[in-house]
């Protein structure tokens, strides 16, 4: 069953003005099946590493010409000498869009290369697992009118929050499953009974396929148990230097082996927002695993149910929820930039997004009965950024309906489109 995305008509809208876009994101997210049911008409290749599809290394501007736009190319950083040949094309017809759609599933030198080589000429998308709206809708016009979800009718300003939030769609499924399944579209569908050898095999494939050849791996087994250990920290600021001395390596080492997972889409952080030099802040990132279902069969959790009592199911949330407002980002024209906030005293905010000159501050708490000191990170932020713009703050929990909790912050149901 094909699930309508949120970057669907974003897609349409990219391809019909620039020659060429590029849909990136880690494996298994679905991009080849996006640009496949949109385009069905195109013609599709998909590269590998271990073969040269139709000399395309060697011969790049002849395998180009036997394959004329419109073009699918799959997985480009396999071919990444076809970069020069794709700029070459385009500029003989720079006018003519659409006329190539390329995925990659590596941030390394083949995409950038593409940016600074396609500069003005391309686009970029990147591509998430599932988010919450589309597990719930799976019809075309659910994302007519560029919906991405509750996020941007947030930052766009709400008469009236509560009845209009009250309006949006639920998903119906339980937290802990969702949590435990994660969010790729093979694990959302498959039964419950499958998803650890789902994700036994994911792992497995990454590590010894994607990461040696992205990063030049040479350990495997050694960069295995370092996934595991990045899982078991996810939603915690990460200090280098401790990191390394907890898995007896070397400061540089972590550093590197953590750019190999951001570089495969397995990681991402957060910068602290520091808008204010006149107070004292922590400066570390902020880190979170992609999937909380890859996350789940590191920490060897063996069912939704023992998620529910387990040490990480409010670690896992904050990631889950963290990675749901970035996928509902993505399908925005203008996106907000992401930040953590924490002051030294110890006052802190999960998420500071930040548009158009107003901050939006985001707690995320596993709780269905939030109090008062629920929202003293945000009271804090408010105060310590009084000369700044700081817009309506939210409080992701499991909160029944929407309700207010102060005069300033919404407390916002988990399962919310």
């Amino acid at each position: 069953m094909y699930r309508e995305r949120l970057l669907s008509q974003r897609l349409k809208q990219l391809t019909g003005a620039f020659p060429a876009v590029i849909v990136s994101g880690a494996r298994q997210v679905g991009k080849t099946t996006l640009l496949r049911h949109i385009f069905p008409q195109h013609d599709y290749v998909v590269f590998d590493a271990s073969q040269d599809l139709e000399n395309a290394r060697r011969e790049p501007d002849l395998f180009l010409k036997n394959h004329p736009p419109p073009l699918i190319l799959d997985e480009i950083q396999y071919a990444p000498e076809l970069v020069s040949a794709l700029k070459r094309k385009i500029d003989i017809a720079p006018q003519q869009m659409g006329q190539y759609l390329l995925t990659g599933s590596q941030q390394w030198q083949v995409l950038h290369s593409l940016a600074e080589s396609l500069a003005g000429r391309c686009a970029f998308l990147d591509l998430h697992g599932f988010s919450i709206g589309e597990l719930v809708h799976e019809t075309h016009e659910t994302h007519e009118n560029n919906d991405a979800g509750w996020l941007s009718a947030w930052m766009r300003g709400m008469a009236d929050p509560l009845t209009e939030l009250r309006q949006r769609a639920r998903f119906g499924g339980s937290l802990p499953e969702w949590l435990w399944r994660g969010s790729l579209p093979r694990a959302t569908d498959i039964e419950l009974a499958l998803i650890p050898d789902f994700w036994a095999g994911y792992h497995r494939t990454y590590v010894e396929r994607d990461a040696r050849l992205a990063g030049n791996v040479d350990d495997w087994q050694e960069f295995g148990r370092f996934v595991r250990l990045m899982a078991a920290l996810t939603a915690q600021e990460i200090n280098m230097s401790h990191l390394g001395r907890e898995i007896g390596m070397t400061p540089q080492t972590a550093r590197r082996w953590l750019k190999v997972m951001e570089g495969t889409y397995q990681w991402f952080s957060l910068p602290a927002y520091s808008g204010n030099p006149g107070k004292r802040v922590v400066l570390r990132p902020k880190g979170y695993l992609t999937d909380t279902g890859l996350a789940c069969h590191h920490a060897q959790i063996s069912s939704p149910q023992a998620l529910s009592s387990h040490p990480l199911f409010g670690p896992l949330f904050e990631t889950a929820m963290a990675g749901e407002l970035l996928k509902q980002a993505a399908a925005l024209a203008t996106r907000p930039s992401f930040y953590h906030w924490r002051a030294a005293g110890g006052a802190e905010v999960d998420l500071v997004l930040e548009r158009d000159g107003v901050l939006y501050p985001i707690e995320i708490k596993l709780t269905a009965a939030p109090g008062q000191r629920a929202t003293s990170g945000i009271d804090a932020f408010r105060k310590a950024h009084a000369h700044l713009r700081v817009g309506m703050g939210a409080l992701i929990c499991a909160v029944e309906q929407p309700r207010w909790l102060s005069d300033t912050i919404v407390a916002l149901p988990w399962n919310l489109t």
